[in-house]
């Protein structure tokens, strides 16, 4: 039997630890062999701890690299993979412009729109959803991207909600000169949609044609029929589902409550009675769809 120089038996297992370490991950080699020395005594003293005097020194140094090399290269996946989802949070804030919840399972992207008329704030995007408040015309708002049914879902006063999608604008649209509602008249002519004066009172008729002498963008009309108030002939609905309109005409019947006897004006889910004037628009309960909601005409009835 030939002896070797003390020692040899190790020399090699270093060298084939080291072979090792550059074959399995070449970029990690620098940093095991920063280490080495401190991870080695570790886990040299927990292997013989565990192995005893079972094994050669080769084999034990073998599997205290190839433990090593495993360690550096997990290390080094994790570190990767922290520094891309870092850059994608990133990228996100600044190009995509930003990450706000991802409450109801989707991503949800702000953008800025602005309102191009008055717009109601809803809870879902229905027409008969519940209204929770308004953002006035020219408002700016923030947007998710999501859309459904003609609804843009907002993020206001830190709620997500919705509002009718065609009238938000990427720009900010002009400011419309003031008009003064109790300027228009109260012309008594009569006007191509008379037929629906038949059945209605006197002060009825005096509404009709002074929206219809105001308003002639107006060609339908709802008079006397058998429900609500429109069984005694004292109500009236001008049909219209342009909300620039409707808030128009819904506007001139307010100014002019006090002339025309009027009790009271409901437009899109909201009514104002004269007696309770001093509140103005109030919500009302969903009745369950854009008709029974007023979305679709001007509900006005007299005393």
């Amino acid at each position: 039997m030939t002896l070797g120089r003390p020692g040899s038996s190790h020399r090699r297992a270093k060298v084939t630890a080291f072979a090792r370490l550059r074959a399995l991950a070449p970029s990690a080699l620098r940093p095991a062999v920063m280490v080495a020395p401190l991870v080695t005594l570790g886990v040299v003293g927990a292997g013989i701890a565990v192995a005893g005097s079972t094994g050669t020194d080769e084999d034990r140094l073998a599997a205290i690299s190839t433990a090593q090399v495993r360690a550096d290269v997990s290390a080094r996946t994790e570190e990767e993979g922290f520094k891309a989802r870092s850059a994608s949070r990133s990228f996100e804030r600044t190009s995509i412009i930003a990450v706000s919840s991802v409450g109801d399972q989707h991503l949800r992207l702000i953008d800025t729109r602005y309102a191009t008329e008055d717009l109601d704030l809803r809870v879902a995007p229905r027409p008969a959803a519940r209204v929770v408040g308004t953002v006035d015309q020219r408002d700016k708002v923030q947007v998710t991207g999501q859309q459904h049914d003609g609804f843009a879902e907002v993020k206001h006063q830190g709620k997500f909600l919705w509002v009718t999608a065609e009238y938000l604008s990427e720009k900010r649209p002009k400011a419309d000169a003031i008009e003064d509602p109790a300027a228009a008249g109260l012309s008594m002519d009569p006007c191509p949609s008379s037929a629906v004066e038949s059945g209605l009172t006197a002060a009825a008729v005096r509404v009709h044609r002074a929206v219809c002498n105001n308003f002639p963008q107006i060609s339908t009309y709802g008079g006397r029929d058998g429900h609500g108030e429109h069984v005694n002939g004292k109500a009236i609905d001008i049909m219209t589902s342009d909300v620039r309109l409707g808030t128009a005409i819904a506007e001139y019947l307010r100014a002019h409550a006090s002339e025309l006897g009027i009790y009271n004006v409901i437009w899109r889910q909201r009514i104002w009675t004269q007696e309770r004037g001093g509140e103005g628009w109030r919500f009302m309960p969903s009745r369950g769809s854009a008709t029974a909601n007023h979305y679709d005409h001007v509900h006005v009835s007299v005393y």
